[in-house]
């Protein structure tokens, strides 16, 4: 008789982790365990932990306690960047029955079974394996995570991704493409490309925008979508392929910091001319085009003046959303040891400031918009106020009143008005089609 066990994860960081977390659940679902909440009472607990910042230390160590406190003794499963960077750190924690790297993400499935059937198994049994992650048929999320690509080359002086993640590695041509034609047929309408540095794809000659054209060139009713992507490793031939209607209009853009003293500093590989550059390009074939960014506030040695010119910069290219990161000291950085450390007050500061311009430049991004059609992908339905809610193409949040529940299905609006909130809605009416 098949005993039937609940599990439940919790997942921190990027989407690439996010990405790996719902390939899990969906492999679990498939062996007949339920996918519960994280806060219910589960037989397992995976937290796949991200390391990338202070924040990510925290949250990660706050989901792992929550789980090794539970009376009733479940198996917990630590797995993701964290592991690799603070294994030992992490051993000494009372409750955890296995730590499991990246490498050995994709079997986990396989450690939890043998574990249940009383064999003596260890992580370390398993092969490295950063893409045999099966196709998710159900996941956490209305669009599907495409894994493509993982590690990184880069070095920036901050960032500890290519300590706990390994040098860049690309997944192949086809594996990638038979992923979407799966979740295709599982009926997702959307997909995103993810990865630790996107642009950098490179697998027997086929770059990223080679990929992404063979990706547009498949049948069916979906849109692409392309996540975080560093502004290099991409010419104009990307900018050509917006014009394919399966091509979202919307990328996110990572600028970190709008001085070229501070990303010299930082190692990045560009400038802020390099930059303006690329969204000249963009924004003069496509006007409304979405520009999303990540920014670093109190990187070590960044003075007002440094500040100031990413504040102006920020204003100037009118990033709809700025995820804001407080410069965190990782172990094993360049940055680690430089010199000017910027007081943490002073960044809480200045993070206030960029997330103030963030939130003004979102609502006239989107109050710009107003009037205008979007596609809306339905992901919620409240069918008591008959509202849908779902992301446009330019990936404006619009929520509208229909009869029916649309979920999971493109639905045209056309845009009326914004709402009041820091994270405002489109409010759009359904336009009619010929046969309605």
């Amino acid at each position: 008789m098949t005993i039937s066990r609940k599990i439940a994860f919790k997942t921190l960081g990027c989407r690439l982790n996010q990405f790996e977390t719902d390939a899990l659940a969906a492999q679990f679902k498939r062996h007949d365990y339920e996918v519960v909440d994280y806060d219910e009472d589960a037989d397992i607990y995976i937290v796949n932990t991200c390391t990338v910042t202070n924040q990510g230390d925290n949250k990660s160590r706050k989901a792992i306690n929550q789980a090794t406190k539970k009376t009733h003794e479940p198996v917990v499963i630590v797995t993701g960047c964290m592991v690799n960077s603070q294994k030992e750190k992490l051993q000494q924690l009372n409750g955890v029955t296995y730590f499991v790297e990246n490498a050995q993400k994709t079997s986990i499935y396989q450690l939890v079974d043998a574990h249940f059937k009383g064999e003596t198994v260890s992580p370390d049994n398993f092969a490295n394996d950063l893409f045999g992650f099966e196709a998710a048929d159900e996941t956490f999320h209305t669009r599907s995570f495409i894994k493509i690509q993982d590690g990184c080359d880069n070095f920036c002086t901050y960032c500890i991704v290519p300590k706990v993640r390994g040098r860049a590695i690309s997944r192949p041509v086809e594996d990638i493409l038979e992923n979407i034609r799966t979740v295709i047929g599982f009926g997702y309408k959307e997909v995103v490309l993810t990865g630790v540095n996107i642009g950098r794809y490179d697998h027997n000659g086929t770059n990223f925008e080679s990929l992404v054209e063979k990706i547009l060139e498949l049948p069916g009713d979906f849109r692409l979508r392309i996540s975080s992507i560093e502004p290099e490793g991409f010419g104009d031939k990307l900018f050509d392929l917006f014009s394919h209607p399966k091509l979202t209009p919307h990328l996110h853009l990572c600028l970190q910091s709008g001085s070229d003293r501070i990303l010299l500093l930082m190692r990045r590989f560009y400038n802020t001319a390099t930059f303006l550059n690329l969204v000249e390009k963009i924004r003069s074939r496509y006007p409304d085009f979405n520009l999303t960014t990540d920014i670093i506030v109190g990187f070590p040695g960044e003075t007002e003046e440094d500040f100031e010119k990413t504040c102006e910069m920020s204003r100037m290219l009118g990033f709809s959303h700025i995820h804001t990161f407080k410069y965190s000291t990782r172990t094993g950085t360049r940055a680690e040891r430089m010199a000017e450390q910027v007081p943490e007050a002073v960044k809480q500061q200045r993070s206030l400031i960029i997330r103030n311009i963030s939130e003004e430049n979102k609502r006239k991004y989107r109050q710009a918009m107003i009037g205008k059609e979007q596609t809306v992908l339905v992901e919620k339905y409240n069918p008591k106020m008959r509202l849908a809610k779902g992301y446009g193409e330019h990936y404006i949040p619009v929520e509208f009143k229909s009869a029916e529940n649309p979920h999971n299905q493109f639905v045209k609006v056309k845009l009326e008005s914004l709402g009041h909130s820091p994270d405002p809605f489109a409010r759009g009416i359904i336009i009619p089609t010929r046969n309605q």
